[in-house]
């Protein structure tokens, strides 16, 4: 089965699991979303993810998910950039998300990155998604 939008799809994995209190949850391997989490790993938003190989030969991802005290520690996760709606920032219009509290993450020509990590590199990109 085909997606139109892959990375909207493993946002909703995740949130639907950490409501679910989930400890892990799967997603079909890609690289573009390999990028994104290991983002959301560096920013402490997961404990990490590994790539798994089920029995009809197709490669996933098991993202395991974080908790603090028993809450979710991503709060918010939501898909900004859409397949019939790009959205593109430069380095002086990045989005700050709850003033500087939660993270955009944005593919850029130097790879995908963090808002803060886009800010220092001093360049911009398409915004995929914001974390809080």
């Amino acid at each position: 089965m085909s997606l139109s939008d892959p990375l909207g799809d493993m946002l909703t994995r995740i949130r639907n699991g950490q409501k679910a209190h989930l400890s892990d949850v799967l997603t079909p391997a890609s690289r573009l979303r390999s990028n994104v989490l290991e983002v959301l790993k560096r920013e402490g938003y997961i404990r990490g993810f590994v790539e798994a190989d089920l029995d009809t030969g197709a490669k996933n991802l098991r993202i395991e998910l974080k908790y603090h005290e028993g809450q979710p520690v991503i709060r918010e996760i939501a898909r900004v950039s859409k397949p019939g709606r790009r959205v593109y920032s430069k380095i002086a219009e990045l989005p700050r998300v709850y003033n500087g509290l939660g993270i955009s993450i944005l593919s850029t020509p130097r790879g995908v990155m963090s808002d803060s990590e886009a800010r220092a590199a001093k360049v911009g990109g398409e915004v995929l998604c914001r974390v809080f």
